[in-house]
């Protein structure tokens, strides 16, 4: 037998796979794991989405294989659970399934989160895996003030929110298995082109090259964003695989058990398979994964503009709420400027950008108000995770944009005086 685990990556290549596959097994260096397998819904030869430059490289080892494969089938997830002959069974799952797009109605969402989240989890049981890790998106309405626990019941923000809430409910409630939940703030990163963090970047680049100050519609108040780089996503990960791993599920529950607290309709039980009543108490362990940056909207938007040369600030209080209250009708008119510029951008670009996976449309739940305010102490506490990339600094950004541009995928407008991009 291997003295390194395998690992199957389940979900997430639009995401945060990415960079759990280059951390698992990097490009260069020793890798974690014996063997991995990714499953997920995209092709990979020809990509129907972004990789990026150093995937390729890790899909092409001899340790690593890719499955592109439907996991709404059941079948289908129990057969990628199957090992190559003469390989080790999987003994680590990383569960990143989950609809992101917000704008998908709710049978999508059950189907596509819920569903898919039930039948791996239901698989992983059966086959006895060491650790089952979930990476949970933010996607709460998290009080104003304060930091977070785990233990808190906080209502889940909207229709995806309910949706990937109910994920853990359901997978908490599979007997035996070896669960551990990890729930991220607001993730950015090189690999990351989804997501709020991600948008604001695009569009403060916009505001840079338009020589012009990006404005909030909400006041300056703490309005907390807390933000995690993607190199600490796929850390806590791997720490939490290894620490579920080296305790088992009984020791894990009992220091690291949560509530996760009944969220939904109740006439939804009897339609969604797997979906506990909701008087049944489901306990977990589960962590939250934040920086240390403290990132509220005014930090965030001062940084990112701040290293494309612009300013951060806010619109009156009358406008603010003028517009608030006609999100709908002039989000369009915001767009109309964000999107005419980023095509001029790409286009001046030298070289030009042909392909990018990144744009500055901004929908209504972009240019909404979002709280993010999780503590990180516990897994720091418990599972003993010390952060790579603990502030998001200009610094942290400028690498990022290097990155892209050094891809080919972000504009590089060679006049500077013109503009700072």
């Amino acid at each position: 037998m291997s003295q390194k685990p395998s690992a199957i990556i389940f979900g997430g290549v639009n995401t945060c796979s990415r960079e759990l596959t280059n951390f698992l097994v990097p490009p260069e260096g020793e890798a974690l794991v014996s063997n991995l397998r990714i499953v997920d819904k995209y092709s990979v030869e020809p990509p129907t989405t972004y990789l990026g430059p150093e995937f390729p490289r890790v899909l092409a080892k001899d340790n690593v294989e890719y499955r592109q494969a439907n996991l709404t089938v059941p079948t289908i997830v129990s057969s990628a659970f199957d090992p190559p002959a003469g390989q080790d069974p999987y003994s680590l799952v990383f569960d990143l399934t989950g609809e992101v797009a917000h704008d998908r109605p709710e049978k999508i969402q059950i189907n596509h989160t819920c569903n898919v989240a039930r039948l791996i989890g239901e698989e992983a049981a059966r086959r006895n895996v060491k650790a089952y890790v979930r990476l949970q998106q933010p996607w709460y309405e998290v009080p104003d003030k304060g930091l977070h626990e785990e233990k808190e019941d906080i209502k889940p923000h909207g229709v995806i929110g309910t949706w990937w809430h109910e994920s853990l409910r359901i997978l908490g409630a599979v007997e035996g298995l070896n669960l551990v939940i990890l729930r991220i703030g607001l993730v950015y990163g090189p690999y990351i082109d989804f997501g709020l963090m991600t948008n604001v970047l695009t569009v403060a680049a916009v505001y840079g090259y338009m020589k012009k100050p990006m404005k909030s519609l909400w006041s300056p108040g703490h309005n907390a964003m807390h933000t995690v780089h993607s190199e600490d996503v796929a850390g806590g990960l791997w720490a939490a695989a290894e620490w579920m791993s080296r305790v088992g599920r009984d020791e894990a529950l009992e220091l690291a058990g949560e509530e996760i607290y009944w969220r939904n309709d109740k006439s939804k039980v009897s339609e969604v398979t797997g979906m506990p009543p909701s008087e049944k108490k489901v306990i977990a362990p589960l962590f939250n994964l934040t920086d240390d940056n403290g990132t509220t909207l005014d930090k965030a938007g001062k940084t990112m503009t701040g290293i494309f040369g612009t300013t951060f600030e806010y619109h009156n209080f009358v406008t603010s709420a003028m517009l608030r209250f006609r999100l709908e009708d002039v989000v369009e008119d915001i767009n109309d400027t964000h999107m005419s510029t980023w095509a001029e951008m790409l286009t001046r670009s030298d070289p030009p950008v042909t392909l990018t996976p990144f744009t500055a449309y901004m929908n209504t739940f972009s240019l909404s108000k979002h709280t993010v305010a999780f503590s990180n102490k516990k897994i720091q506490r418990i599972i003993g995770y010390h952060l790579r990339r603990p502030s998001m600094t200009a610094d942290v950004l400028y690498e990022i944009v290097d990155k892209w541009k050094a891809e080919g995928i972000w504009p590089t407008i060679r006049n500077e005086s013109e503009a700072a991009v």
